[in-house]
């Protein structure tokens, strides 16, 4: 079978166990008491929510201030020149003209209320647009790594060892200098007292560090000895509700900057006895290349072994 032709990957497994981390590497729990709100940690929450959260918050909030701002002009009467008195549309625009500074010239205040309204809606909108400039300039600044990880991990012999295998590949079409990788299993340990906790434990890597990632990686933690998985199969670890974390650090070429990526894996997400198919592809000017498409696509050992077999009785 080719490269280009390899079968689907088997459907994930359903969860069965209760998960501490997301995919994502985040931590899925969630704090009941003394738990610090958004509000406590405004920018913080801002910088960490969705560009689509972003714009609709700050949609909604500006909204809200020019109709906050048209109540309170109407609350003063007729005090809108060239505006129709008691009409929430007019005092509506005229609150948006005033907090972007566009004046038109058709409406202005005629009162001392009015004034007073205006020149308190002028600061307001100058700090809501300073605050906005702020985070949108932040968010875009912000370095960000585009890495793609593999779905699944697999729990395969090389070389006659327990390995532990999963791959990363760099979507941008640049270069993570000195990139590192660090795995840990969080798994329960109970101590000699009898206390029961949950610890990180690092896990060694063939290789935890690379000098130039442009492409793919395929990272490898031999179970040997000396592994805390050692001994381990996939039902016991899904038991011992252990989990594995993987980050990646280094510096983006492009940027100059440090950036991280971390994924995941629970027990669901390992597959026994398989192997990786291939994501190396030729192109047609005869440079090799990457198809990301393919980063979780898996066999089973059995279909390498028959498809050695079947190579092997051609050549014969």
């Amino acid at each position: 079978m080719s490269r280009e032709q390899a079968p689907p990957s088997p459907p994930p497994k359903a969860a069965k166990w209760a998960r501490t981390l997301t995919r994502d590497g985040e931590f899925a729990g969630v704090a009941v008491h003394g738990q610090v709100t958004s509000w406590h940690d405004f920018y913080h929450t801002v910088m960490k929510a969705r560009w689509t959260v972003v714009a609709l918050s700050f949609f909604a909030a500006y909204l809200a201030a020019n109709l906050g701002f048209a109540l309170l002009y109407l609350l003063g009467g007729d005090d809108i020149a060239n505006a129709e008195p008691g009409s929430f549309t007019d005092a509506f625009f005229f609150s948006v003209q005033t907090m972007a500074t566009i004046g038109y010239g058709a409406m202005a205040p005629k009162t001392i209320y009015a004034h007073v309204l205006v020149t308190l809606e002028a600061i307001f909108g100058l700090f809501s647009l300073a605050l906005a400039t702020g985070i949108v300039f932040a968010k875009f600044a912000r370095p960000m790594a585009r890495v793609v990880w593999s779905d699944i991990a697999i729990l395969t012999k090389r070389n006659g060892i327990p390995h532990l295998v999963f791959r990363v590949a760099n979507a941008r079409a640049n270069q993570i200098v000195e990139a590192s990788m660090r795995v840990c299993a969080l798994k329960f340990e109970t101590t000699s007292e009898g206390e029961r906790m949950r610890r990180f434990f690092d896990l060694s890597l063939i290789r935890s560090n690379n000098p130039i990632f442009a492409m793919t990686w395929t990272v490898m933690h031999p179970i040997d000895e000396q592994s805390p998985l050692h001994g381990m199969t996939v039902d016991e670890l899904g038991q011992g509700n252990v989990e594995i974390l993987a980050i990646l650090t280094g510096l983006d070429s492009t940027f100059g900057a440090t950036i991280h990526a971390r994924y995941a894996y629970a027990a669901d997400d390992i597959v026994e006895d398989a192997h990786f198919e291939d994501v190396i592809v030729m192109l047609p000017d005869g440079r090799r290349g990457v198809d990301i498409t393919r980063i979780s696509l898996w066999s089973p050992n059995e279909a390498k072994d028959e498809a050695a077999g079947s190579e092997a009785s051609k050549a014969a």
